[in-house]
């Protein structure tokens, strides 16, 4: 979706807007209704004909609404989930109306959560009716309608209007964008409050800067560690700022440091395939890297998708009979895709070769389709609180780093995209040997034989953790697997000096990912220390820190964090 640039194409922007809306409610509308056997046959539905059953429901609502309008029905029984936010205004506790629209509007989530709970269809499909039931529950919640909000009311009452009229000024700034901002940008920039850790881009080519960092110890590891961050993300998740950053407690762990930041598609590069991305990036970064330490092997960590690309970049080597890495790195991925998650509902067959038919052969996926598709995974809060805060009560942005970097989304070539889709999420190959080629050779993983270190979260919504358990059977030898508490991003990025979560250990991998957690043990603090353990185990000495970055063969292009990075793709 292009980006509005008139008025007209703001009108055009809205309507496509509104059509979507209305194509994902049609589209959840047809699927509960075949799943309830509504226009099928009588008796198909286990001797239950659908007029009985749609029947039944309606009557159970009814009586519950009548019971909920005398006082007599449990509030206990339609109470909002756990930490929900939205319910919060005392409005909505002791006021008799904004108490009834509340209770009404939770005992009609349950009765539709019901339907697809009773809904006759196999796991996956009953899975996706869930997730579309959840977003459009989570669309009309009352908190969402100026009429029905005591906040917003009472806040437009106390500024005469002044916060209805800044809200609109939100909602028109972000229909130029093309998308919801959700934090302060200004209070923000790359290379100034972010991705601050010194040090040189040494080499790029058409889609990688590799960055080396400056040491901040007299003695580094000889063997080098090349960080493969997610290319749907900028690098500096790992790099927020002083005292938030792996990447600065590595560097001050003593080891030499080098990380890619990958470029956002522009249409120079939008015919890159998987291919490209394994070639030109972590292929191409451990050689830069070895050139420039002057050793045989590195140190290799992948995050997310960048796992899986470093994964499949491993196979490859395993299958060239290059002896290149000394140990790999896996933070939350998944290189086994049976279970998915809720990330993997919204890519069935069908979204899948729409993509191959529109951008499969060249393209780009934009960042910000991207990065809406992670925001409906947690809507209430990455989406309708933003719509709630700044359109209806006129309130500034938030000043979080982590939501700026969230929301400095990465485009992606489309031939890669479809690649990666389909041979992951829709027919899970990567993990089977021989099922792909990839760079020209059949890939088997497990002939991949370097000391594997697997960081999952326990929380994780993109990664599910059993998932990645699964795969110390997959790749590498002498497997080590933790734990984090919290999710996808927070359980990765939690600095020791902190002194913030925990992480759960057991040396026994046998079984499956719940017999490991039920004896394994939870330590305070943060997992990092762990793996700087694991690292130095594997350690192959150390020498002098290098005098400065780069050598002969690839020499200094401009200082950290370079210009990959602080390219827009929104």
């Amino acid at each position: 979706m292009d980006r509005p640039s008139s008025e007209t194409g703001m009108s055009e922007y809205f309507e496509s807007l509104m059509s979507a809306g209305q194509q994902a409610a049609k589209q959840f509308d047809d699927a509960l209704t075949s799943a309830m056997g509504i226009g099928a046959e009588p008796g198909k539905r286990e001797g239950v004909s659908p007029i009985t059953f749609a029947a039944d429901l309606q009557r159970q609502y009814w009586s519950q609404l009548l019971g909920l309008w005398k006082g007599s029905f449990p509030k206990s029984s339609a109470a909002p989930p756990p930490r929900d936010r939205r319910f919060q205004d005392e409005a909505w506790q002791h006021s008799p109306y904004y108490d009834l629209i509340k209770h009404s509007y939770l005992m009609a989530s349950k009765q539709l959560a019901d339907i697809v709970d009773q809904a006759h269809v196999d796991d996956k499909s009953k899975l996706q009716l869930r997730f579309y039931a959840r977003q459009f529950i989570d669309a009309m919640s009352p908190a969402n309608f100026p009429a029905t909000n005591p906040e917003v009311i009472r806040t437009a009452i106390r500024t005469r209007s002044a916060s209805l009229i800044a809200g609109m000024q939100n909602l028109i700034d972000d229909l130029q964008k093309g998308r919801i901002t959700r934090v302060d940008e200004s209070a923000f920039e790359v290379g100034r409050n972010l991705a601050v850790t010194p040090g040189s881009v040494v080499f790029e080519n058409e889609l990688i800067q590799l960055i080396q960092y400056t040491p901040q110890t007299a003695e580094v590891e000889k063997t080098p560690l090349v960080i493969v961050p997610p290319c749907i993300n900028k690098y500096y998740l790992l790099d927020l700022g002083a005292g938030n950053s792996f990447v600065e407690y590595a560097v001050e762990k003593g080891f030499q440091t080098f990380l890619i930041s990958w470029r956002s598609a522009v249409p120079d590069i939008q015919r890159l395939s998987w291919d490209d991305y394994l070639q030109l990036g972590p292929l191409k970064a451990i050689d830069v890297a070895r050139d420039i330490a002057n050793v045989d092997k590195v140190h290799a960590l992948g995050f997310c998708v960048g796992g899986t690309i470093l994964s499949c970049a491993a196979g490859v080597l395993a299958a060239r009979k290059e002896d290149k890495l000394s140990t790999i790195t896996l933070l939350t991925t998944m290189i086994d895709f049976e279970d998915t998650g809720e990330i993997g509902l919204l890519i069935d067959r069908n979204s899948v070769m729409l993509r191959e038919a529109t951008i499969g052969s060249g393209g780009i996926l934009p960042g910000k389709e991207l990065a809406f598709t992670f925001g409906t995974l947690r809507a209430n809060d990455l989406i309708w609180r933003y719509v709630v805060d700044s359109y209806l009560k006129g309130e500034g942005r938030d000043t979080f780093d982590l939501l700026y970097w969230d929301s400095d989304s990465v485009s992606l070539p489309g031939p890669m995209y479809c690649w990666y889709t389909r041979n992951t999420y829709l027919d899970n190959k990567i993990k089977d040997a021989g099922a792909t080629t990839q760079c020209g050779e059949r890939i088997d993983l497990s002939k991949v034989k370097a000391p594997i270190y697997l960081l999952a979260s326990r929380e994780d919504h993109i990664v599910p953790w059993q998932s990645a358990f699964r795969s110390k059977d997959i790749i590498g030898k002498e497997p080590r697997f933790v734990l984090a508490a919290s999710g996808h991003v927070a359980g990765v990025i939690n600095p020791p000096a902190r002194k913030k979560r925990s992480y759960w250990v057991n040396d026994d991998l046998k079984g499956v990912a719940e017999d490991w957690l039920d004896k394994a043990e939870e330590k305070p603090g943060s997992w990092w220390p762990d793996w700087d353990r694991w690292m130095k185990h594997h350690s192959s000495g150390t020498v002098g820190a290098p005098s400065h970055p780069g050598n002969d063969n690839y020499q200094v292009i401009e200082p950290a964090p370079g210009r990959y990075v602080r390219q827009k793709s929104n």
